[in-house]
C-alpha cells in the first residue's frame, strides 16, 4: 500500500494550572464514574460524547498514531458531528480521508476527499485532498486476491488508473507548486507506462480474434497519445502488422521504416532490419505438419507484441 504524508495539526496543549482540593475530588469522582461504567461496557476505547472538542481531537490523533484506524474514524466522525463548527472540524474532515486510506476503504477515502474540495476550496490543504483521491483511486482494486498474488496489473482494467491520472493531473493543473506535486507527476509517469502496456494487451488480444483492425487501432493510439512510453515500440510494430495484413503496404513499410529508425532491436525486426511475421494475407502462416494435419497439430500462434526496451 502507498504511505501518504499525514497533516495532522499538532494543537497540543501542556500547560497545567492551580485545582483546589474540591475541584480535584470531584475530578476523581467523574474518573471513578467514568470508568466503573466501562466495566460493564463492550469496548472501553469508544470516545465518549461529552469528553469536549479538545480531548476528542486528542484522542483521534492518539488513534491516528497508533494507526488504529477503525477507532479513529469513529472518533473524528463524533467530533464532527458533535462541533460541526468547532476549532477542529476541518482539520477532522481532512484526517478523516487519511483515516479511510488507512483503513483500505478508498471508495470512503475518495468521497471524504470530494466533500472536503467541495466545503472548503479555499483550504490552505485543499491540494492534500486531491492527493488523495489520487492515491486512492489508484488503490481501488475490485480483485481481492490481486493484492497478494504478483500479476500484471495492465492485464486486467485499468479504469481506476485513468481516473487516479486524472485526480493527479487536476493537482498539478490547479496547485503546482503543492508539496505534492513531485510525487503526483512521477506517479502519472508510472501510469501512463500502464496504461500504454495495457492497450498493447488489448490489440494482443484483437489480433487472436483476427480483428486486425481494431488491433491496428490500438497501436495506433499508443503511437500518437502515449509518446515517451516504453510501449511505443510495440505500437509501431502492431501498426505494421495490422497494415499488411490489411494490404495497405506502403503505411505498413512507413511504419516499419519509423520502427527501425527509433528501436533498432524490436524483435519483429531481423538482421537486415526487415519486419519478420508469421502472418500472410491469408492470417497465420502454417507449417507443413499443421496443413497435413488439418490443423490439428502443430497449430500456429499469432505473436504477441512485448517488447521491453532496455533503459
Amino acid at each position: 500500500m502507498t504511505q501518504a504524508s499525514n497533516p495532522r495539526a499538532s494543537r497540543r496543549s501542556d500547560g497545567h494550572s492551580h485545582r483546589s482540593p474540591l475541584h480535584l475530588a470531584f475530578t476523581l469522582a467523574s474518573i471513578l464514574l467514568i470508568s466503573g461504567c466501562s466495566w460493564f461496557g463492550d469496548d472501553e476505547d469508544v470516545p465518549i460524547a461529552d469528553s469536549g472538542e479538545q480531548q476528542i481531537y486528542f484522542d483521534a490523533q492518539e488513534h491516528l498514531e497508533n494507526q488504529n484506524f477503525d477507532l479513529a474514524i469513529r472518533t473524528l466522525q463524533l467530533l464532527e458531528s458533535r462541533y460541526p463548527f468547532g476549532r477542529y472540524a476541518e482539520q477532522a474532515q481532512l484526517e478523516l480521508i487519511y483515516a479511510h486510506f488507512g483503513a483500505y476503504e478508498y471508495e470512503a477515502a475518495i468521497e471524504a476527499a470530494d466533500r472536503f474540495i467541495r466545503l472548503h476550496p479555499q483550504h490552505p490543504s485543499v491540494d492534500y485532498a486531491f492527493y488523495m483521491k489520487g492515491l486512492a483511486a489508484y488503490d481501488l482494486e475490485p480483485d481481492f486476491f490481486a493484492k497478494f498474488v504478483p500479476t500484471d496489473d495492465t492485464k486486467r482494467d485499468v479504469s481506476h488508473i485513468k481516473e487516479a491520472f486524472a485526480e493527479f493531473a487536476q493537482l498539478l493543473a490547479r496547485f503546482p507548486d503543492s508539496p505534492y506535486a513531485p510525487d503526483a507527476r512521477q506517479r502519472m509517469v508510472h501510469m501512463r507506462n500502464m496504461i500504454a502496456r495495457h492497450e498493447i494487451h488489448v490489440a494482443n488480444y484483437y489480433f487472436r480474434r483476427g480483428a486486425y483492425m481494431a488491433a491496428l487501432n490500438r497501436g495506433r493510439w499508443v503511437v500518437e497519445h502515449m509518446q515517451q512510453t516504453p510501449s511505443v515500440a510495440d505500437g509501431l510494430a502492431i501498426m505494421a502488422q495490422g497494415y499488411f495484413l490489411l494490404g495497405l503496404d506502403d503505411l505498413a513499410l512507413d511504419s516499419v521504416a519509423v520502427l527501425r529508425e527509433n528501436f533498432p532491436d524490436h524483435p519483429t525486426l531481423d538482421q537486415d532490419g526487415n519486419f519478420d511475421t508469421v502472418y500472410d494475407l491469408d492470417g497465420l502462416e502454417q507449417s507443413w505438419v499443421n496443413k497435413i494435419s488439418l490443423g490439428l497439430f502443430d497449430p500456429p500462434e499469432p505473436p504477441q507484441f512485448n517488447y521491453r526496451p532496455q533503459r
